[in-house]
């Protein structure tokens, strides 16, 4: 929901714009990323993570890949906004849904085993894409949570949260994942 109303949604999704604050996020995550040596930029296809990858790729001259499988968790009947509502009130099936780790628990949301392989083998695509590499990939917190749950054998939820425009690290090679950095949000103090 933004302001009261459902939020616009692609494909079933919940796909609203970035506010002025997540814009402004949105510059000084790539003003820091924009130092480093970056061979590919990713991008969920959802508007608010291809509008946070656009000043890097901007400064870095590339042209961000869309990859439909970065796309968030589907929240099923809870998408559009309901999601945040509901777990503002405490409803107990969100309070179900945290206990229990899943966010399956929300009625027609995507089964906890294919989230999972999804986020995967998409990491693991664009890895083996860029052996050697190191790539931006914009996507959004339950992408993010489930793939450094999966690389440090946290239970499911234990990574839920990152700040908006915060940096996290992952190392994929072939014969494991390793977390080097979580939520980093410094390039943000101030803003």
């Amino acid at each position: 929901m933004v302001g009261g109303a459902p939020m616009s949604l692609t494909d079933g999704q919940g796909d609203p714009p970035l506010a002025p604050r997540g814009a402004a996020e949105a510059e000084l995550v790539g003003a820091r990323l924009a130092r480093q040596d970056i061979g590919a930029i990713y991008t969920s296809p959802l508007r608010r993570c291809v509008e946070t990858a656009e000043p890097l790729a901007r400064a870095l001259g590339i042209t961000p890949r869309v990859e439909p499988d970065l796309r968030e968790v589907f929240m099923g009947e809870w998408e559009g906004g309901l999601y945040r509502k509901k777990f503002a009130e405490q409803d107990p099936l969100a309070l179900r849904m945290l206990a229990e780790q899943r966010w399956d628990v929300i009625p027609g949301a995507e089964p906890a085993g294919e989230f999972s392989q999804r986020v995967r083998s998409v990491l693991t695509r664009i890895a083996a894409a860029h052996v050697g590499e190191r790539m931006a990939v914009f996507t959004h917190a339950g992408v993010i949570g489930e793939a450094l749950a999966q690389a440090s054998g946290a239970e499911p939820f234990a990574f839920i949260g990152p700040n908006n425009a915060s940096i996290s690290q992952l190392v994929v090679t072939p014969d494991r994942w390793v977390v080097r950095r979580f939520n980093d949000a410094s390039h943000l103090e101030g803003a």
